[in-house]
């Protein structure tokens, strides 16, 4: 991927780690029934992508991560 795609996608995912985690800190309303959409695991996954994307883009200016 290029430098424009991978900041692209690091900034989507930090954006849906942080309403992922907004959504997840609501309180439950018991009227409406359980959540039927797992916002925790969601927020964990979307922040490890950014993670992920980050070491990718250290890569990209010329840092050697790994071996």
């Amino acid at each position: 991927m290029d430098m424009k795609t991978t900041l692209g996608l690091i900034m989507v995912s930090v954006l849906a780690a942080i309403l992922f985690g907004w959504r997840g800190a609501q309180p439950l309303n018991i009227r409406k029934g359980p959540r039927l959409i797992p916002w925790r695991p969601l927020m964990v996954a979307s922040a490890t992508a950014a993670i992920v994307l980050l070491a990718h883009l250290v890569n990209l200016l010329g840092v050697t991560t790994g071996r």
